[in-house]
């Protein structure tokens, strides 16, 4: 698992690898990941926005904007903890993503941005 505070937000990050929806003949390998936010600022905190940079193992690269996370622009007060679960798909059986998340102090209406930390998703059969 990989986690990091920044801003005062806290970013985990499990993967998960998705057999049943990969097909591998066809370089196809999909991959689940659920992330855990919790607000360690005085403040509430909305998410606004994602930026992504996702890695295939054979230097192939691609970036993904978007409003909010699966739908939803989370408001997290004080001490609160949100948590999602979205999915990735790769060409090779390794791969890693990281970006960030821009957020806006409810309070002070200034945005900021939260780094979420750098993660590998590898197939289960590579380990072996």
């Amino acid at each position: 698992m990989a986690s990091m505070i920044s801003a005062g937000v806290q970013v985990s990050v499990e993967t998960f690898y998705q057999e049943d929806y990969s097909n591998p003949l066809q370089s196809e390998y999909m991959f689940a990941y659920k992330i855990v936010l919790e607000n360690y600022n005085s403040f509430p905190v909305k998410l606004h926005r994602r930026h992504w940079f996702i890695f295939d193992s054979n230097a192939s690269h691609r970036e993904v904007e978007g409003e909010g996370v699966v739908g939803v622009q989370p408001i997290l007060q004080p001490g609160e903890r949100y948590q999602y679960v979205s999915g990735c798909n790769l060409r090779t059986e390794m791969g890693r993503m990281y970006g960030t998340y821009q957020m806006e102090n409810l309070e002070t209406r200034q945005f900021f941005t939260v780094t979420i930390p750098s993660f590998e998703m590898i197939v289960p059969f590579k380990f072996n």
